[in-house]
């Protein structure tokens, strides 16, 4: 059966949504208001990993002390060993964005945790392997710093994937 229905396509640069209006409010930090992000994620398995990253990033700016916890996969985010044909060289554009999101998440100022748990016991990846800046942590600590977050009355986000 032959189409029956044909539309032209857009031209580039024609604005199909209106991306003016926003519904919500522009909710800014209150000054010492806190954030934790978990993620138990594969990295470049889906979306997830770097779409934390990029809140993350929104969370700094909007003025929030971050704290970025990785566990379980997640540790794995944080390589400083990633990059191909060398260490930190992009084999295809994008092939870095979660080694360069997490790096500007630290210039930024937020604090990335990763578990020794997972790095050693699971993946057999070394604390040096961290991308600097990235403080390897105890994985009792996992409950625990969802603990102080909770304390804290701060907002969190947690994701699990595997």
């Amino acid at each position: 059966m032959p189409k029956s229905i044909t539309t032209e396509l857009p031209n580039e640069g024609e604005t199909l949504y209106n991306s003016d209006e926003k519904l919500f409010d522009d909710i800014q930090a209150n000054p010492g208001e806190k954030a934790y992000i978990f993620i138990h994620t594969v990295p470049y398995e889906g979306s997830v990993g770097l779409v934390n990253l990029l809140t993350t990033t929104r969370l700094l700016r909007k003025g929030f002390d971050v704290s970025v916890i990785l566990y379980g996969p997640g540790v794995l985010l944080a390589s400083g060993t990633r990059g191909y044909p060398a260490v930190g060289q992009e084999a295809f554009p994008g092939h870095m964005a979660i080694s360069n999101q997490l790096k500007t998440i630290l210039k930024e100022g937020g604090k990335i945790y990763a578990c020794r748990f997972a790095l050693g016991a699971l993946y057999g990846f070394r604390e040096d392997d961290l991308i600097p800046g990235v403080t390897p942590f105890h994985p009792l600590d996992v409950l625990d710093t969802a603990l102080t977050a909770w304390r804290e009355k701060a907002f969190q986000m947690n994701t699990w994937t595997v």
